[in-house]
């Protein structure tokens, strides 16, 4: 099915077929002053109490309104700690409910050069907040001369979507990344959770993740068996989980840095 696409090049293609302002006004009037006296009525939302978090439960005590407070979502993301470092797998698969949104959306969120990211729930707040994340990095930096640790960034992080909770934020991140304690991975979610741990899997798909994760994993895992690990377990939960898939990305956290291992395989080529 073709479409004639030929009026884009019309150069007044989205103009009005004729625009004649003065014919918008009594003659004789001044615009200005008409608009000025002229009685404006708007329709306001009702008033609700306890701020962000009333109009939350008021969405969802509304049967007409309650379908935009269920977030229907799914993905696969995880992390895991061995002894060279923290790897971070997660799939590109956005969902929409029912329907696939993107097979392309990159869930490990750079935040800066030594802290890495993932995004589980809602895109919009994952992005957000990780990025006012970056922005706190950068001030803490600037203010006493050397980089948060890791526990203080997912701390912070903490500290700032708490005071959300309850308002319909969507967020199970982790943090990982390497300071003077050695290699570290954090989950944080909406509910005001931060946790440390070895072993992390975020999203619809995790209990699959876990099952390749729980079978295989060992501390003494070389960086080439770690990432075959997360890949192989991201790549198992796209298969099984309708709410994950497109390609698998693999990260890498050393000392200082982080590093790609797997930029982006299509997962079917795992299973087809």
């Amino acid at each position: 099915l073709k479409y004639d696409l030929d009026f884009i090049e019309n150069e007044n293609f989205g103009m009005p077929d004729s625009y004649e302002p003065e014919s918008y006004y009594s003659k004789g009037s001044n615009p200005v002053e008409e608009c000025l006296n002229t009685d404006f009525s708007f329709k306001m939302p009702n008033s609700v109490e306890n701020g962000g978090r009333g109009f939350f439960n008021s969405l969802k005590n509304d049967k007409s309104t309650k379908p935009m407070t269920d977030m229907m979502k799914g993905t696969t993301t995880l992390g895991f700690v061995y002894k060279g470092g923290v790897i971070i797998a997660v799939d590109s698969r956005a969902s929409m409910g029912n329907l696939m949104g993107s097979k392309t959306v990159r869930k490990v969120i750079e935040i800066n050069d030594y802290l890495l990211g993932t995004m589980a729930g809602g895109a919009a707040d994952c992005m957000f907040w990780l990025r006012r994340l970056n922005l706190w990095c950068k001030i803490y930096e600037q203010r006493y001369g050397s980089k948060p640790s890791v526990s203080a960034s997912a701390n912070f992080l903490t500290n700032m979507i708490s005071g959300y909770r309850g308002q319909g934020l969507s967020m199970g991140t982790m943090v990982s990344g390497w300071d003077k304690n050695g290699p570290q991975l954090y989950y944080v979610d909406d509910d005001g959770k931060c946790l440390a741990g070895k072993i992390f899997s975020c999203g619809s798909g995790s209990t699959y993740a876990f099952g390749v994760l729980d079978s295989k994993y060992h501390w003494d895992m070389s960086e080439e068996e770690a990432a075959k690990l997360g890949y192989e377990a991201i790549c198992h939960a796209a298969y099984r989980d309708a709410g994950s898939g497109g390609y698998v990305r693999v990260y890498s956290v050393i000392e200082g840095a982080w590093k790609k291992l797997v930029e982006g395989d299509d997962v079917d080529q795992f299973h087809w």
